[in-house]
């Protein structure tokens, strides 16, 4: 069913495992990725050409997100120049769309890269995947110009997020 959105209580948990950029879960679905990037758009970046070390602790992290036994998501942060943070490879898909996966792992990439001390996060997503973009809006991050050479902004969109500072009453208990 294209373009349909499913909304209904997951039998499974969420499960987010980080696990190394080339691991095999992590490669078939950013290729799945970059198969929906070529048909909307014509091309995509090869993500086997994104380093792994990107992605690497102590300053960077890769994630999946599992629902039982099945791999249902992908995404991963780095660090860059001090205090700001990119997320890359972000990726759900198409039965786990609207099922809360998305933000999830979006969440826990923020968290990850707010424990670095990051105090910005910076992004880049296609404009016409109006999905994404409306969790990144809903999310708090909005527009800025691009920051990757060569890019495109009628077709790729270049976001940007301020991360607060976790008030201690977040973390306490009752």
């Amino acid at each position: 069913m294209t373009g349909t959105t499913h909304h209904h209580t997951p039998a499974h948990p969420l499960l987010l495992q980080p696990v190394a950029y080339d691991h095999a879960d992590a490669r078939r679905l950013t290729q799945a990725l970059r198969q929906e990037q070529v048909a909307l758009y014509g091309f995509a970046d090869d993500p086997t050409t994104t380093p792994s070390s990107y992605f690497r602790a102590p300053n960077g992290l890769f994630l999946v997100a599992l629902r039982g036994s099945a791999v249902v998501g992908c995404g991963g942060v780095r660090q860059l120049e001090s205090g700001t943070a990119e997320i890359k490879r972000m990726y759900m898909i198409p039965a786990a769309r609207g099922t809360g996966v998305g933000q999830a792992s979006l969440g826990a990439l923020e968290e990850a890269a707010r424990q670095w001390g990051v105090r910005r996060i910076i992004l880049e997503t296609g404009a016409h995947n109006h999905a994404v973009l409306g969790l990144y809006t809903k999310a708090g991050y909005a527009r800025i110009e691009p920051y990757a050479t060569g890019r495109d902004p009628q077709i790729n969109h270049a976001l940007s997020k301020r991360l607060q500072d976790r008030r201690p009453s977040d973390d306490a208990q009752p």
